[in-house]
């Protein structure tokens, strides 16, 4: 709501002289501007706009009063308005002219005229838009609230009194100097403001609870920390600074490892007839092929192909992969494309995993768009960058057919019919181009023709989808001026995100970019239901890039072509985007897709908006830390706005964009306008110059890097004038955007701050965020809602509003509503869902539609320019709406200076080329008078020299502060902890180097540390700082902290920075709590954008009254002799410490690499915390026994009571050498002691989770947790039971299952039966109420491979079912939501509750449809599976599972060496040179008496009691490699010969003669035996080599698995358990020691009673009884009694035993990814395996399992081919031009076409017919468990060795029409899969096209299974159209029998013996009329034309008959005649 004022003028003034008017309402005054020596009429025509938050009351009043203006004396009143609104409040608006009265009540002549209006509640909140407030005048007296609902927008929770509040009118003088936020939650309320009066109502009061909770939390403990350090810095305190920067380095730009691996599985549906495709994978420029299959549609490849490249992450993102099917490519030619399928990289890197797997990619033909689609290619595309882990599916037989539709490979929410479109960019024209050419050229140029061009020729070149198209070149012009369209047909969406829109500069040597500008097509366009095709423009799009001066050689070109950010503003360009769904029916419609270029019309000049001229003021208020390097010469600053501003190399004379003056008239060369700015200054207002440069100045020495510049009180200003396009709306949009999310960002760091640091109440917390953002949405809904109708709207910003206030309503429901379900324990859950709002909110933000161009700040020295720094112009703009305006407008902000581009990156861009402090206001012209509003008050403005003094609009040439205030700032640095490692021993010699405004100090260095403790207090004296007290208060400048390494050579190395706002007291405030002394605080340190460790330091800044220093809380002086003149941090803000004991196990050294080329020998480490520290044994030989001989010791030492403030704990490992001397081999730094902290066990809790930590008697420490933490196989196993005896009944399974089912009653039903079914596997199933009989499987048939199948399928199902219980119970959340928020009654829950679990049944049924999987429920969709015992596969490596197996012994990684700079964690591996194995335990002192008094308790051990001894044990290692997938291709032709290499200590096994040839997912099925001594060898290695005939064998990629941490592991990795005993068989027990022996000695570890069996099969174990059968069956079937089955049972269940509990490593397949040192971080394969240990002092094992890869079954397929019939007649009769047909029929089995078999031709069949009796006989092996036939075959002439390939069993039927002078003609095909194949129809009648193309809802049989079938089955071909068409039937029979059957009973091939079948029965019409010309001729003859030739002879005797006739007549006439 608002009320406007239009005040027009004022009339009948007596005399002349300068009038201004006071508009009053609601006690809120606007003074006009000056009418400057107006005499009769003063023209104010000014807006005047309140926006007020309640009704317009019918009494209130409006006061309008007029004064003569004088400078010097004080206004004199003229007379005064008054009116009362009520008509306006009835009607809205009113206009009037009225006298006014004078002082004494009587009417005066001078008339006033104004135009009221007001705008009521209906939704138009605040629509104003233009108008311009002026000062509210200083009335301090009366406080003034003004009610509005903005008030939240300010960053304020509360105001001091006797100031006016921050609200949404920004033109209070004073505004908000008092509001601070709460973000240091109990750190700068001081009691006063606890107490404040004017508590705004709006301020939400749940938040402010929060607020207070949190503070008194905050309070009770001593030294509370926050770890909001990072926070700290960036919150806003009050509103006169902005945030600054934290993280310094671009991160884009640099070049990282990518890996993209494509596997092309196979096709189908291709169109087109016998085809012999080829598929080309295309990525960029490389272009890899497969094999050719031939003549077939259908064809099965299997290839994978990998791609590597090493290039910035935008250039991949962009980069194109083209998959096309080329038919019958060869050496000779090229081929026919028969479609291809686009997709650009950044879409695969942004689906899950980064990977499409299984999916069919669409073909169609870009040359003919009208023809839809060309077939399918299934693939699987995966995009790994450095660190990503690619989680594959697991592999196991591909049983389920996929249907097609349901799995495109298309992102989730894409249409599967994607539609034609054609894409048009139009490119209008440009501006400000720079030079492309030097001035030398030119002026030769110039010599010769005589005339003065532009030195550019500009074209546009845009990119797209793998497609290039251009504009014509425009011949010199900075100008240039296209209207050309650039038009691309591509499918819609597309896959490709971003056009590329180029400007090149075309020469004759080289083109070069002038600049590049990237369109992302998800930002203009939105998919939803209420969405828009993509469309943009037509808007101005800025290009930044290198800076303008011409060189030859940039050394920046890179930032032209879009790489990294640009430094300068290179031109600008209008373009427009369009999208048109073509109608590819249109008959007119060209087919193709080349890229087109085409002229347009011009736009009119209106379109993109009307021009304004806008002001930029900025003012430097500080210019510190400015390089050494360029500290010797003056130095200035400049300021640019495109090309405004730029003095170096702006445009040569030529005006940028045209400016328009006030009166439209004139336009002025831009050099004029920039000329010694500073010098003259035009008299009147529209003639102002710009001022863009800074007078330069020479640097004054800070330190020893560091220079600053003299700007005491004297600050330089520079303003600039300029004219774009009025598109400030869309900037406003995106400002509020940002202001909530940066508003929630800072919120949600607060939230996980708090839990991070274990504060109380993070959802209180959470709840105000969430308010805050829905207040903050609506009020985004009323301000963006009144937008008007300005001139230059596109479509794009109507769409995009719509789609922001559609989205930022929902979001601010969605906020409200889980604002309601924040509880306790759901706070990360709905954390997580706050941060995609922060995502969405981000993403919304970024306007596509550029308007105003950055601006960028330069230091330059000397004419040259040296660093720069980028400020986005949103930030900067004004608004008079608060929320509007941009986060840094009117703010003091700290700017950091880098170097341009590469520069930049690295070391060199860490370095701070300068920090300046800079205020930066930019506006409308005719708003500008607010600009000065945010400095710092206390100053005078000097104008330049020349203007006249009552100029009020002439900005400032420098401000001069005479108002400055004195502190002492004390920095408080206690210490920092992983810092970075900057020398060579992999530690650093730190120290910091503080800087606050111009002066800087430094702690002392500590030498070997990457975690100093300083303990040092730094005092700056006399630090000046500029501007009022008050405000400095709540604003104090921000402090530097710099870290270096100290070098004993050269200058320190940089290592990081953080930043720091200190808190601060005036002189006349107590130094006392809540707010003094400080508190120490965490401050994240970073050295370019990575983290380099955490600095804990406090700062206070006290202001230095009157009484100088005296008055100031003294400093305790040092009472440290030794530290000398260092003071260190006083005691009431150094932590308070109590006494620790830090408990040290020593358990070995491993790895330990060479030092100085030497071998360490006598290793010893060294533990140090805080100062004390203990040494462990010396290791007396490292190569014989690199185990400690004492294990435990300790050392006592005093710590923060608060267990944030804990020092790291360093680890240091030395080599003692000869002559004493100590070599430092490595060293660790355990940040956080917390895991190791020791908490008392509880001792009324019986449950074995809380229970004591003696585990297994190895004592844990609790926060270390006893059982791993990411475990979903314990988690689904694992119910709670109540104490005492529980049963646990193995056998009755309604029992059972009822059980399970309360126990579970999260999750689905689902899950419910794969627990059973992994359990219960010895019952039958019961389910959905139907007993199903399993088949009892043939033991003797069975093998490991079915137990590792069988566990698989079991794997798949149970993912299934999580994905479905997670869908459920996603749904129920949703359900609960209703309810809370009151949509849906809790009794109607009940009643929904069935209703919703079948809707989600549907769903999922649905969900599996599409991937074409049986669903998870029913039984009746699951065939019946085989009981087969199975064991566990993971699909990640098993101490993944188990928290690394570091239950009680942990491992340490030392480093050594500088650390890497390029990511943190890249180059550590590098770094690594041992590892140190042991654990801590602290405890405070003194302990508890009671774990002292415990049964064998021994004092010497400590914590760790019962802890194995660690001296050399020999143990068999056995490990078992089953199989590798998706290796990484080592040869060309993109496979790889693997083979096995397995390396422990000192002995390795090589498999090299069994490599498996060309095979990416070999299948090795070995076991291999190693004996080991621990400790010596403990680290085995797995690699995967390729094997070459010629040269080294390939490292594909290895794996190494620490064994020693799994033998001693309490989870007992040794040997894993199986789920039965069996003495025999597949499933026979492989551990020497029998469950009932494992089970008495884990009790006996776990000091508890052994076990009890009692009578009917049960046992009881540590208060809890089991159940199992008691009998067992040998070899012979003889039943024996054993107790196996029940300590089995026991030991499977051993994580419910209370205490000592935890879950043991079943028998398992484990998964690890191969990796390659070469290529860091990137998977190269996957190995499955598994490793059994067994102590050489133990029984010896049995014979390991044989897991040899099965052997295929030899099979014989024998089809005979009875008849055919309805084939399709062909041919023409040579004679008689009937159709007939050769017919004869082609078959083969094996993928290829080199065993096909044909049968004889039935010739000139007539009808169709054909009868062949002919059989085909295909002998292949078969794999049953894969179902794939196996074929080996060399690959070409000169493979050298036979290639394994596995295929499907497909069995092709062709009918062909043989033709003998040509090719013969394929008529029609049906591809048979035999193992689900439509069964033939009985008659040929009854067989017709449906059985192909229902062949889904078909029932299906299996050859393997029938054995024999027969029946007819159709032949379809693809017509024209790509319809499938019947081109005849075929009537076979299809025999299979085993290789030994067919020995017993052979069968001949076509007819032949043995067996041989009868001639066909054929009419006479089938031969050959070549062969038999006789026969022919009588055929002819006899057959068919014999009543032919009847007629023929018939008609000739009557021919000759007439002809007699004819001839003898006239003689016989003559005769008659004559009588004779």
């Amino acid at each position: 709501m608002a009320l406007m004022v239009h005040l027009k003028t004022v009339a009948h003034l007596k005399g002349k002289s300068d009038r201004i008017a006071k508009v009053t309402f609601r006690g809120l005054s606007f003074h006009s501007r000056v009418a400057e020596n107006c005499e009769d009429v003063a023209p104010f025509n000014e807006v005047f706009r309140w926006p007020i938050a309640s009704q317009l009351d019918q009494n209130e009043m409006l006061e309008i009063q007029v004064y003569n203006y004088s400078k010097v004396f004080s206004n004199r009143l003229v007379g005064t308005f008054s009116m009362v609104l009520q008509k306006v409040a009835q009607e809205g608006h009113l206009q009037l002219t009225d006298t006014l009265i004078d002082e004494n009540n009587t009417s005066i002549k001078t008339s006033v005229s104004v135009e009221i209006r007001y705008q009521p509640m209906e939704g138009t909140v605040g629509s104003w838009s233009e108008g311009e407030f002026l000062d509210v005048p200083d009335d301090r007296d009366g406080v003034f609230t003004f009610e509005t609902d903005s008030l939240l927008s300010s960053h304020g929770s509360g105001t001091s009194p006797g100031r006016s509040l921050h609200g949404s009118i920004p033109t209070f003088r004073k505004a908000g100097k008092g509001v601070f936020s709460a973000m240091k939650l109990s750190k700068i309320r001081s009691p006063r403001e606890d107490h404040r009066r004017d508590e705004p109502a709006v301020l939400d009061m749940m938040d402010d609870l929060d607020r207070k909770a949190m503070r008194i939390a905050g309070s009770l403990e001593p030294d509370t920390v926050s770890l909001a350090s990072v926070t700290a810095v960036t919150t806003n305190v009050s509103n006169k600074r902005s945030k600054p920067d934290i993280k310094m380095e671009p991160g884009s730009g640099r070049p990282v490892d990518y890996q993209i691996s494509i596997t092309i599985i196979e096709a189908r549906q291709l169109i087109g007839l016998n085809m012999d495709p080829v598929v080309c994978v295309d990525i960029g420029d490389e272009k890899k092929y497969t094999s050719m299959k031939e003549s077939t549609n259908c064809p099965y490849y299997n290839e994978y192909f990998v791609f590597d490249f090493h290039v910035p992450p935008d250039v991949m993102f962009d980069k194109i992969i083209k998959l096309s099917v080329i038919h019958s490519k060869n050496l000779l030619r090229s081929g026919t494309l028969v479609g291809s399928f686009k997709m650009d990289v950044g879409t695969v890197y942004s689906q899950a995993e980064h990977q499409f797997y299984h999916k069919w990619a669409m073909l169609s033909d870009p040359d003919d768009i009208t023809a839809g689609c060309k077939g399918y290619l299934k693939c699987d595309i995966a995009v790994v960058g450095k660190g990503d882990n690619i989680k594959t599916p697991h592999k196991a037989n591909e049983t389920e057919e996929d249907e097609i539709e349901g799995n495109l490979l298309l992102p989730e929410g894409f249409p599967t019919e994607r539609q034609w479109a054609r894409y048009y960019v139009k490119i209008h024209r440009a501006e400000g181009l720079p030079k492309m050419n030097t001035r030398i050229m030119a002026n030769v140029k110039k010599a010769l023709i005589g005339e003065n061009r532009d030195l550019v020729d500009p074209y546009v070149q845009v990119q797209f989808a793998g497609q290039k198209g251009k504009t014509s070149v425009q011949k010199s012009s900075y100008e240039p001026i296209w209207n050309e369209q650039v038009v691309f047909t591509e499918l819609f969406p597309p896959l490709c995100k971003r056009i590329k829109v180029q400007i090149r500069d075309s020469d004759k040597v080289n083109n070069v970019a002038i600049g590049t500008h990237f369109i992302d097509l998800r930002k203009i366009s939105n998919d939803g239901d209420k969405g828009f095709l993509p469309t943009l423009g037509p808007a101005w799009v800025n290009m930044y890039g290198s800076t303008r001066q011409y060189s030859l050689i940039d050394e920046h070109q890179d930032l032209n072509d879009g790489l990294g950010e640009g430094v300068f503003f290179r031109a600008r360009l209008l373009l427009s985007v369009a999208v048109e769904i073509l109608d590819t029916t249109s008959p007119e419609l060209t087919c193709s897709t080349e890229v087109q270029s085409e002229p347009i019309s011009n736009i009119s000049e209106s379109a993109t908006g009307k021009v304004e001229e806008f002001f930029l003021f900025g003012s430097f208020l500080e210019a510190t830390m400015i390089d050494r390097k360029i500290g010797d010469k003056p130095i200035n600053f400049e300021i640019t706005i495109g090309n405004y501003g730029n003095q170096i190399d702006g445009i040569s004379n030529r005006p940028s964009p045209k400016k328009k003056k006030k009166d439209g008239e004139s336009e002025e060369e831009e050099n004029e306008l920039i000329q010694n700015s500073s010098e003259e200054e035009g008299e009147e207002e529209g003639d102002l110059t710009s001022v863009s440069t800074t007078p330069p100045m020479r640097p004054v020495i800070t330190d020893r890097n560091y220079f600053h510049l003299p700007y005491f009180e004297k600050k330089p200003c520079v303003y600039i004038k300029s004219w774009w396009q009025d598109q400030r709306r869309r900037l406003y949009n995106s400002n509020m955007m940002d202001k909530i999310a940066d508003k929630l960002e800072e919120g949600l760091n607060d939230v996980q701050e708090i839990i991070k640091t274990e504060k109380a109440f993070p959802e209180r917390r959470l709840r105000g965020v969430l308010e805050e953002l829905s207040v903050g949405c609506s009020r985004f809904v009323t301000l963006a809602n009144k937008d008007i109708n300005q001139a230059g709207r596109t479509k794009l910003d109507r769409e995009r509003l719509k789609t922001c206030m559609r989205e930022m309503d929902s979001m601010g429901q969605q906020a409200k509503q889980i604002r309601t379900q924040v509880k306790k324990n759901s706070v990360k859950d709905k954390l997580k869902l706050a941060q995609n709002f922060l995502q969405r909110l981000r993403f919304l933000a970024d306007e596509p539609q550029h308007s105003i161009p950055d601006v960028f700040v330069w230091m330059m020295s000397n004419n040259k320019r040296i660093a720069y720094a980028r400020i986005p112009s949103k930030d900067l703009l004004y608004s008079i709406v608060d929320e509007e305006t941009g986060k840094d407008c009117g703010k003091v902000k700290a700017v950091f200076l880098k170097l341009p581009g590469k520069k930049g990156f690295g070391p060199a861009g860490w370095t701070v080329q300068a920090k300046l402090e800079l205020y930066l206001w930019l506006g409308l012209n005719k708003q500008k008078k607010d600009f000065l509003n945010g400095l710092p008050n206390g100053f005078e403005e000097v104008k330049a020299s020349k203007s006249a003094p009552s100029l009020q609009s002439v900005p400032p040439v420098t401000l001069v502060y005479n108002m400055k205030q004195v502190f002492q700032l004390r920095a408080h640095m206690y210490q920092a902890r992983s810092l970075f490692a900057a020398d060579n021993s992999g530690l650093s010699d730190p120290f910091a180097r503080v800087f606050f405004s111009t002066h800087s100090q430094v702690t002392e260095i500590l030498n070997e540390t990457l975690c100093p403790t300083w303990d040092q207090l730094l005092v700056f004296d006399d630090v000046e700082l500029f501007g009022e007290a008050s405000e400095l208060r709540d604003d104090p400048p921000i402090i530097v902290i710099e870290f270096y390494d100290q070098d004993t050579v050269g200058k320190a190395e940089f290592i990081g920075r953080t930043f720091a706002k200190p808190t601060i007291k005036m002189c006349d405030e107590h130094y006392g709590p809540p707010r003094f002394p400080p508190q120490l605080e965490y401050y994240q340190i970073y050295r370019g954008h990575c983290t380099a460790g955490e600095l804990l330091a406090a700062f206070e800044l006290l202001q230095i009254g009157q009484g100088g220093r005296a008055e100031l809380p003294p400093i305790e002086t040092c009472t440290d002799s030794e530290r000398g003149p260092i003071v260190p941090v006083p005691l009431g803000i150094r932590p308070v410490l109590s006494r620790y004991r830090i408990e040290v196990l020593f358990w070995g050294l491993r790895d330990l690499k060479r030092i100085n080329l030497a071998q360490v020998d006598r290793p010893r480490v060294d533990i140090e915390c805080a100062g004390r520290g203990v040494q462990s044994t010396l290791i007396q030989n490292y190569k014989k026994n690199p185990n400690f001989s004492t294990l435990v010791k300790w050392f006592e030492v005093d710590l923060p009571e608060n267990e944030l403030l804990h020092p790291p704990l360093n680890i240091r490992v030395v080599d003692c050498r000869a002559f004493g001397r100590y070599i430092l081999v490595g060293s660790h730094a355990v940040t956080s002691l917390r895991r190791f902290i020791y908490s008392a066990p509880d001792k009324s809790s019986n449950h074995w989770a809380t229970a004591a930590k003696l585990m297994n008697g190895y004592l844990v420490l609790t926060n270390g947790g006893s059982q791993p933490h990411a475990s979903p196989s314990v988690s689904s196993r694992t119910f709670s039971r109540p104490a005492g005896d529980v049963i646990l009944n193995m056998d009755d399974t309604s029992v059972r299952k009822m059980d399970t089912v309360v126990k579970l009653d999260a999750m689905s039903d689902a899950v419910v039966k794969v627990d059973m079914e992994s359990k219960d596997k010895k019952k039958k199933k019961k389910k959905k109420g139907v007993a199903e009989e399993e088949e009892e499987p043939d033991e003797s048939v069975l093998d490991w491979w079915s137990k590792y199948f069988a566990s698989i399928e079991t794997l798949k199902e149970k993912l299934k079912a999580q994905e479905a219980a997670q869908a459920e119970a996603e749904e129920r959340e949703d359900l609960e939501i209703l309810v809370e928020t009151g949509e849906l009654k809790p009794d109607d829950l009940l009643l929904k509750g069935p209703k919703l679990k079948d809707k989600s049944k549907d769903k999922r049924f649905t969900k599996d449809k599409k991937k074409g999987k049986e669903a998870a429920d029913g039984a009746e969709k699951r065939p019946v599976k085989l009981r087969v015992d199975e064991l566990m596969v993971y699909n990640k490596e098993l101490e993944s599972e188990y928290g690394d197996f570091e239950d009680w012994l942990h491992t340490f990684n030392l480093y050594r060496g500088k650390a890497g700079d390029d990511d943190e964690h890249a180059q550590d591996e590098d770094r690594i040179v041992g590892r140190f194995k042991g654990s801590l335990c602290m405890y405070k002192l003194p302990l508890s008496e009671e774990i002292t008094r415990e049964a064998g308790y021994d004092p010497n051990m400590g914590m760790f009691q019962s802890i194995p001894h660690n001296d050399p044990i020999k143990v068999l290692v056995r490990v078992y490699v089953v199989r590798a997938t998706d290796l990484h291709p080592a040869d060309i032709n993109g496979k790889a010969d693997p083979y096995v290499v397995i390396k422990l200590g000192k002995s390795e096994i090589k498999d090299k003669e069994n490599y498996i040839s060309k095979q990416l997912n070999p299948v090795f099925g070995k076991s291999f035996d190693i004996e080991a001594t621990f400790p010596m060898e403990s680290m085995l290695t797995v690699s995967v080599y390729d094997w070459d005939l010629v040269g080294t064998d390939d490292l594909i990629g290895e794996t190494k698995i620490d064994l020693e941490n799994r033998f001693y592991s309490k989870y007992r990795a040794t040997c894993g358990i199986s789920s039965h005993y069996s003495l025999h068989g597949y499933n026979i027990w492989r551990d020497p020691m029998k469950p009932s022996q494992i089970l008495v000695r884990l009790c006996k570890e776990g000091k508890m009673e052994p076990p009890q069996y009692g009578p009917g099969g049960t046992v009881q174990v540590g208060g809890r009884v089991f159940q199992a059968p008691t009998e067992i069956e040998d070899e012979n079937g003889l039943k024996k009694q054993t107790e196996e089955h029940l300590a089995l049972t026991v030991l499977n269940h051993w994580e419910e035993i209370p205490r000592v509990g935890c879950k043991l490593v079943p028998e398992h397949v484990e998964t690890r990814a191969l990796l390659n040192p070469d290529k860091p971080g990137i998977e190269q394969g996957r190995i499955e395996m598994w490793v059994d240990m067994f102590p050489m002092d133990s029984p010896a094992p049995g014979p390991a399992l044989d897991i040899s890869p099965r052997k295929p079954k030899r099979y014989e397929l024998r089809v005979i081919i009875w008849n055919t019939d309805e084939v399709i007649l062909e041919d023409d009769d040579f004679f008689t031009g009937e159709k007939s047909s050769d017919i004869f029929v082609r078959g083969w089995l094996k993928g290829q076409q080199e065993d096909k078999q044909d049968t004889d031709v039935h010739y000139h069949s007539l009808t169709g017919e054909g009868n062949f009796n002919w059989r085909f006989v295909f002998p292949f092996d078969y794999l049953m468990a894969e179902e794939k036939i196996v074929i080996s075959k060399k690959e070409s002439m000169f493979s050298w060795d036979e290639t394994e390939y596995k295929i499907p069993p497909r069995l092709t039927l062709q009918v062909w029409d043989a033709d003998h002078f040509s090719a013969d003609d394929f008529l029609g095909a049906i591809e048979l899969d035999l193992n689900r194949f439509p069964r033939g129809a009985k008659t040929a009648k009854q067989c017709t096209l449906d059985m192909v193309k229902k062949e889904q809802e078909l029932p299906t049989i299996s050859i393997f299974k029938q054995k024999r079938v027969k029946g007819w089955w159709p032949f379809v071909a693809r017509d024209e159209n790509d319809d499938m068409e019947l081109t005849g039937k075929v009537e076979a029979e299809l025999h299979l029998v085993t290789a030994e059957e067919a020995e017993k009973s052979p069968v001949g091939l076509g007819r032949n013996e043995p067996d041989p079948l009868e001639k066909p029965n054929r009419p006479d019409t089938t031969f050959l009329w070549f062969l038999s010309p006789l026969k022919a001729v009588r055929y002819l003859i006899c057959t068919r034309y014999k009543w032919l030739i009847i007629k023929v002879l018939l008609a000739l005797l009557l021919l000759i008959m007439l002809g007699l006739f004819l001839y003898s007549m006239p003689g016989y006439l003559v005769k008659k005649l004559l009588g004779a």
